[in-house]
């Protein structure tokens, strides 16, 4: 609930990564960042990074990814003495904006509140490009435009509603929030497992933070094991993959099917730990960052918690949702998160068939031809 606080947008993902860094320190978990700026969770340095890659071992390395900013907009001019030109960053609603609350913050954290005046929309239609903003609070006028960024606001950051939880970004804080806890209970475990976490920035706008670790090659060059990427998403609820529901194992996304042999690893662990309690769907709402790692050529899979009101488009309406497809919070079911931090721990077991994946259907398959080999003679 304290990383669904805290302020970020894409390149202002500060406060989240200092959140990042406390949780890392106490918790006495391996953490450094990269030339972008991305946060590497178990590993203290880059020396440590490639000795893990460079272990000779046929047991992967599994990569955990996900991102920390989440669709915004950044200060750009004052107008006026309380008007705002701004300039919005990923994917938003695009009805019913004139008048929508907004949150605005800066390095330090939240500075205070503002109203869209006007917004221009993308020709595709799928997101707003520029906008103005009524900035309510003295104090903000007094700060540089430029230090400026911020989102939808609603009645808190976040909130409860029984097991159902609403905030201002789920997508992909929660993402976040698996990694670490993931990372903390192998801390506390003294696993062994080959695992990294990469916290990503400016995904809304292209994978760029992860797109610049790729194009390091610290995964692939000098590698000795093998490497699999787990892009953990928050990823727009569609048919087949319902709130409450259970998380999605991800068959691909709205670019590409993903890694056949990890998937299935993830597929038949989903059934051992989570039978009737998970979903299985290609994610096609959108692209993740599993893309990126398939266009680098590494091994990927992906999971997913089901999102409402993705994007903070109000699909699935509910409480401050304005009107349909206007502003409104984004939607995560605590029980979805439950399932997706039992599948992370599920994959960070060792002697996991990564080598031989499809062995147990190749063996059901084999014995359903040998039965039925009698009728090829008829």
């Amino acid at each position: 609930m304290r990383l669904l606080e805290i302020p970020t947008a894409p390149f202002r993902e500060h406060a989240v990564i200092d959140h990042v860094s406390r949780v890392c320190r106490r918790a006495g978990i391996a953490y450094f960042s990269d030339p972008t700026g991305n946060i590497i969770v178990g590993a203290r340095d880059r020396a440590h990074y490639r000795r893990l890659l460079a272990t000779r071992s046929k047991e992967p390395v599994r990569v955990f990814i996900s991102h920390m900013d989440h669709p915004g907009f950044h200060g750009v001019r004052w107008l006026g003495r309380n008007r705002l030109a701004a300039q919005w960053h990923g994917g938003s609603p695009v009805r019913h904006l004139r008048g929508a609350d907004l949150w605005i913050a800066d390095a330090t954290g939240y500075v205070g509140k503002g109203h869209i005046s006007t917004a221009k929309i993308h020709k595709a239609g799928y997101a707003i490009t520029d906008m103005t903003i009524r900035v309510d609070d003295t104090a903000v006028r007094e700060r540089d435009a430029d230090s400026l960024f911020g989102g939808f606001g609603f009645r808190r950051p976040v909130w409860c509603s029984g097991r159902r939880v609403y905030t201002k970004a789920a997508d992909d804080l929660v993402g976040v929030f698996a990694i670490l806890e993931t990372a903390r209970e192998l801390k506390r475990a003294r696993s062994r497992a080959p695992f990294l976490g990469l916290l990503t920035r400016g995904e809304e706008v292209g994978f760029v933070g992860a797109v610049d670790h790729f194009r390091l090659g610290w995964l692939t060059r000098g590698a000795k094991r093998p490497v699999v990427c787990v892009s953990l998403e928050t990823s727009r609820t569609l048919p087949g993959a319902l709130i409450g529901k259970g998380p999605v194992v991800r068959l691909g996304d709205r670019r590409t099917v993903f890694d056949p042999a990890g998937l299935g690893v993830l597929s038949d662990l989903a059934e051992r730990r989570l039978p009737g309690r998970h979903q299985r769907r290609i994610m096609d709402g959108g692209s993740c960052e599993a893309t990126a790692a398939t266009a680098w050529g590494l091994p990927s899979i992906g999971m997913s918690v089901p999102l409402g009101n993705y994007h903070n488009q109000g699909f699935e309406g509910g409480p401050d949702c304005r009107r349909p497809e206007g502003p409104a919070p984004e939607l995560v079911h605590l029980d979805d998160v439950d399932g997706l931090l039992e599948l992370c721990g599920g994959l960070m077991q060792p002697h996991l068939a990564w080598n031989d994946a499809w062995a147990v259907t190749r063996k059901r398959l084999t014995k359903n031809a040998d039965d039925m080999r009698r009728l090829l003679d008829l």
